[in-house]
């Protein structure tokens, strides 16, 4: 089990809210921008019957009279400089209210000259365009009357001609700078949100990785304090015990008491070294798998068959390392490799195999075990992911971290199927092999 599946289960609630979130965003800026466009709609109505009272004649035949008053009274030559002043002003100011200028200033300098920023054409019914607005003389052609013919529905203007004969013209309008980028909206707001939500993701995880490491890390140390006093106390018993050991047995046993007793002070002296910069000297390699080997084929498990611990070391080179680390890496890989196999398994082994390959160490450990999904090939390495009932699932893990963090390598589960067994490849680096040293 996962311990940390909680955890992941924080993740994936983050990951829907966020996708509730731009979701929501997007439904609300597309309403906005609905009302928005319909605005605008009106707008260009608006501007449409502008144009339509700009070509439209006002008291056509009481003008005229005017204007023929106005004439007369020019001619008459009975009348005085001031009195045919006063006159004609009089009739300006009749002509001039039966025009209505008043809402031909509204027309002409605050509807069509200030209203929008929408760009909009007029054409007239065989398409030639007649007037435009907030669109550059270059960029007009049929394509552009086009593109705002998809994107909205044509206003109809009805204007006359001279003779009073009524003609159409039409009003095409395209989207305004708001209106586009209201439809980026959504997709800047969900990439803002990515990045804040991927900040925060990666925050959390560096706090958990640091709160996990500094517990580790504690308990580790702790542990190892807690094992230096006993320790100390038994080798004395044992000192003591085959030093009065009169019998070759109680001698023997002794000796693996004392055997036993040395490599519990290597795992205290191992979790001690956990969270500081491990010592790397050069150290020939095979001495130190050999020696784990030895050790682990001597207490193998009992699973109802006998586990056959095959090598095949064929590395006897020196690298940097550190080998305390390096050994507790290679053992807790051979119990794992144990752990694996169970008493259905007709030939079980575990083969431990080193070469040189590309200038490179590799190290391998195979083992008749039940094999991987290679689905799990890396969730295998995760803190806590075990698939025993007992265990904290953290062999692998600090594996991983000995060999990476500390030495530089890359462990990697390089083979393994369900029922067939797995291989684990250790790979640690060097630039040259000469002479049986691998820099």
């Amino acid at each position: 089990m996962n311990i940390f599946f909680l955890t992941n289960r924080r993740k994936i609630f983050s990951v829907i809210m966020l996708a509730a979130i731009a979701t929501a965003s997007l439904f609300y800026t597309q309403f906005v921008m609905r009302n928005i466009i319909n605005q605008e709609r009106i707008n260009v109505e608006l501007w449409a019957k502008a144009i339509e009272y700009n070509n439209r004649q006002h008291n056509p035949e009481t003008r005229e009279g005017l204007r023929e008053v106005t004439r007369i009274v020019e001619r008459h030559s009975g009348l005085s400089e001031s009195q045919r002043t006063r006159l004609l002003r009089n009739l300006e100011r009749a002509d001039a209210d039966l025009a209505n200028e008043g809402l031909e200033f509204v027309a002409n300098e605050l509807i069509i000259k200030n209203l929008f920023e929408i760009p909009s054409i007029v054409t007239d019914s065989l398409g030639t365009i007649l007037h435009h607005r907030n669109i550059e003389t270059r960029d007009l052609n049929p394509s552009l009357v086009e593109e705002f013919a998809s994107l909205n529905q044509p206003i109809t203007i009805m204007v006359f001609d001279t003779s009073g004969a009524a003609q159409y013209q039409y009003a095409y309008f395209g989207q305004s700078g708001v209106v586009q980028s209201l439809r980026f909206f959504p997709f800047v707001q969900f990439g803002l949100l990515t990045v804040f939500m991927g900040l925060l993701y990666l925050n959390l995880s560096n706090i958990r990785k640091t709160e996990q490491s500094n517990l580790w890390v504690g308990m580790a140390k702790e542990a190892a304090h807690q094992l230096g006093t006993p320790l100390s106390s038994m080798m004395g018993w044992t000192e003591l015990l085959r030093s009065t050991a009169a019998d070759k047995e109680t001698i023997g046993i002794t000796m693996e008491l004392e055997e036993d007793i040395r490599r519990l002070q290597h795992v205290a002296d191992r979790f001690n070294k956990i969270g500081s910069t491990p010592e790397l000297k050069p150290h020939r390699v095979e001495p130190v798998l050999v020696q784990v080997i030895d050790y682990m084929e001597k207490r193998l498990p009992k699973i109802g068959k006998e586990v056959a611990v095959r090598r095949d070391i064929r590395s006897d080179i020196k690298i940097a390392l550190n080998p305390d680390l390096f050994s507790w890496a290679v053992e807790n890989l051979m119990k794992n490799a144990l752990d694996a196999i169970d008493s259905t398994c007709e030939e079980p082994f575990v083969n431990i195999r080193s070469f040189i390959e590309a200038n490179q160490l590799i190290i391998e450990v195979e083992d008749s075990g039940k094999g991987i999904e290679r689905r799990r090939f890396e969730e295998v390495f995760t803190p806590g992911y075990s698939t025993k009932k007992r265990g904290w699932g953290l062999g692998l893990s600090l594996t991983r971290r000995i060999i990476e963090d500390y030495h530089g390598g890359k462990i990697a589960v390089h083979r393994s199927e369900p029922g067939e067994g797995t291989v684990f490849r250790i790979t640690l680096p060097g630039s040259a092999a000469e002479n049986g040293v691998l820099f």
